[in-house]
């Protein structure tokens, strides 16, 4: 077994990231996209910095999609909010 790392305590950054972001829509009513897309995105790069160094080539590829549904996520609700403007 190996030690923590500064790149494991990253990855596990990027993990508290994206459980919160889950809890926060799971238990907020009405979420803001921004906070719970944003989030999400943040911890899928942390994690990816993570991987990056300690390989695992499905959990990486996971997180490849997981930011790419986020920007989704964040460009949708940035033209949104371009429309009530």
């Amino acid at each position: 077994m190996t030690g923590l790392d500064i790149y494991s305590l990253v990855g596990f950054a990027g993990m508290a990231c994206i459980i919160g972001a889950y809890a926060y829509l799971t238990l907020r009513p009405g979420h803001n996209p921004f906070i719970l897309h944003g989030t999400n995105l943040l911890g899928a790069a942390l994690l990816t910095v993570s991987l990056l160094v300690h390989t695992n080539w499905p959990s990486l590829v996971l997180e490849g999609f997981w930011a790419a549904i986020a920007i989704y996520g964040l460009v949708k609700a940035l033209m949104k909010r371009q429309r009530r403007t």
